[in-house]
């Protein structure tokens, strides 16, 4: 069967072949590396208020633009780095979500700090495994959930910015701490 043909999550237009790699290839499925983990969160910030689409279509201007999400460089950022950001057509421009970006670098290093990893503490949310759902339809998908409204409030307690619970329960989906692939998606895993 052509990747195309298989049947997938029903909020993957099947003509959109970026979205179709996105759905087959990453969403849901676990990540466990810090830089990848900072990554998601950023672009899971920058998506409050727009579609996913309009991200995923940016995404090698967000790694281009905030250095491969290094978050090391990212929390030095000085106003100049920031005002150049606030010009770059590539990404969102939008001053507080850009802004999120260097002190959420900065929090996510004093959780590494604290923690020993990003993804120690992050899983930490889902008990250190993935938390697997048996949807029928893509509508019974919560936009938030117990398990994203603690995520947020920690995260928020630390510093970080554009964490509200549906962003961390996305999040979640994102990275695979949670698979909301429905029962008749061929990506399902019981």
């Amino acid at each position: 069967m052509k990747p195309m043909n298989k049947k997938r999550c029903a909020w993957v237009p099947v003509d959109d072949e970026l979205y179709r790699d996105y759905h087959d290839h990453e969403w849901g499925r676990p990540v466990h590396d810090d830089q990848k983990l900072f990554e998601m969160l950023i672009l899971e910030g920058a998506q409050a208020g727009l579609s996913w689409i309009t991200i995923l279509r940016r995404r090698e201007n967000y790694r281009e633009a905030f250095d491969h999400f290094n978050a090391t460089e990212i929390a030095a950022y000085e106003e100049d780095k920031i005002q150049a950001l606030l010009l770059n057509e590539g990404i969102i421009r939008n001053q507080r979500k850009i802004r999120s970006v260097v002190s959420n670098a900065k929090g996510f290093l004093e959780v590494q700090k604290e923690f020993g990893s990003f993804d120690t503490y992050i899983w930490s949310f889902v008990g250190g495994k993935p938390l697997v759902n048996h949807w029928k339809t893509s509508s019974e998908v919560p936009a938030q959930t117990k398990e994203s409204q603690a995520m947020s409030k920690d995260l928020k307690k630390r510093g970080f910015k554009f964490v509200g619970p549906t962003i961390c329960y996305a999040y979640m989906q994102a990275t695979g701490m949670v698979n909301d692939h429905t029962v008749d998606c061929y990506l399902y895993q019981n």
